[in-house]
């Protein structure tokens, strides 16, 4: 999800959910502690030089249990940083504290932000000597035969 698609879901909002992947919701009470663009220049397993862009979210939890952020208020926040660092209209990561910083990406289900997974892949498989994956039959195998 975009920068520009939150906004334009916010703006239809009465209230701002987070759901984890596993289904569980983000406390209430959340707050959204940073808003930022993150580059990250590398090169691949192929030898190809990248740049990434990206926007991320911060939600943290505290103990000021009656708070809640309005959709405006998150709004603003995102106007603000667009501003401010002058944002373009990147993919956004959602940090959030787990048992270490989990990033996040991020979906929208009519009603609730998603936190989707994330995860590791190789981006230049063709360069780098990654086999394609080949199909086993499992049925024709076995350590008596001697092809395991």
């Amino acid at each position: 999800m975009k920068i520009n698609d939150v906004k334009e879901k916010l703006n239809k909002l009465k209230s701002v959910k987070f759901i984890l992947p596993n289904g569980m919701p983000i406390p209430e009470h959340f707050h959204v502690t940073e808003v930022g663009v993150v580059s990250k220049n590398f090169i691949d397993c192929g030898g190809t030089v990248r740049l990434d862009k990206i926007v991320t979210f911060q939600l943290w939890i505290a103990d000021d249990f009656d708070h809640r952020l309005a959709p405006k208020k998150l709004l603003d926040i995102i106007n603000l940083s667009q501003e401010s660092l002058e944002l373009d209209d990147l993919d956004i990561e959602v940090e959030y504290q787990s048992d270490t910083i989990g990033k996040y990406g991020l979906d929208f289900d009519g009603a609730n932000f998603l936190l989707t997974n994330k995860q590791t892949d190789c981006l230049d498989k063709d360069k780098c000597g990654i086999d394609k994956t080949i199909s086993i039959n499992n049925s024709s195998c076995s350590p008596k035969i001697g092809c395991c």
